[in-house]
């Protein structure tokens, strides 16, 4: 899962991006709307956490904007202010979800999840695929009522691939939407992770190869 952090304070966004990516999501920064808008338009994000009071562009001008131009990505807005009326204003911009500062990092996972679950596709709580099984929500995968010891972005990969419900997904697919933009598009992590996905999924394989176009369960 791709999601993009928008909070002008430094700090808390990377602390909240360290932390989504100990719970295995690809994690983007933008400090500002005007880079918000950027990001979305280069990439293809599951979720994007928007805090509201944003320099540059405002975060309700930001949400409108998406909205107009049809970004699929699910919007969460986050405010410090907790009054019922700014929650209406954001919900009525098109948001998806609202979450007022403070809050409980355990919650805005939850919420996090909660939304990627109803992307376009909607993606199902649990995935599966005859004797293999995968809950992103708690971090588990299992084949044939064994547990698979999956490393974060093994998990991610899988993820995508079993969402994909049969359909090919390219490399540069995967690289876009379980890495972040840190990541260097040349490199070959995804034929490394694929390849010790298998080992760890077992016999008989499920993941094929489609030549030159990418891969499939």
């Amino acid at each position: 899962m791709r999601v993009l952090i928008v909070d002008d304070h430094l700090e808390l966004a990377e602390t909240i991006a360290a932390g989504l990516r100990q719970e295995g999501m690809a994690i983007d920064l933008a400090l500002d709307g005007r880079q918000a808008l950027e990001q979305a338009t280069v990439y293809d994000y599951h979720v994007i956490v928007l805090d509201r009071d944003l320099p540059l562009v405002h975060g309700d001008e930001v949400c409108r904007a998406l909205i107009e131009h049809g970004c699929r990505a699910r919007i969460l807005m986050l405010t410090a202010s907790s009054t019922v009326a700014d929650r209406v204003d954001g919900l009525s911009l098109g948001a998806d979800d609202y979450l007022t500062k403070p809050f409980a990092f355990a919650e805005l996972v939850a919420r996090i999840r909660a939304l990627a679950r109803r992307a376009h596709p909607a993606v199902p709580p649990v995935l599966t695929h005859g004797d293999l099984s995968l809950s992103p929500a708690e971090h588990t995968a299992w084949r044939g009522g064994r547990r698979l010891d999956l490393s974060p972005k093994e998990m991610a990969v899988l993820e995508l691939l079993l969402a994909a419900r049969g359909a090919v997904v390219s490399a540069e697919e995967l690289l876009e939407r379980a890495w972040d933009d840190a990541t260097d598009p040349f490199t070959n992590t995804v034929k490394v992770t694929i390849s010790r996905l298998r080992r760890k999924l077992g016999d008989p394989p499920v993941i094929e190869t489609v030549p030159h176009v990418g891969y499939r369960i």
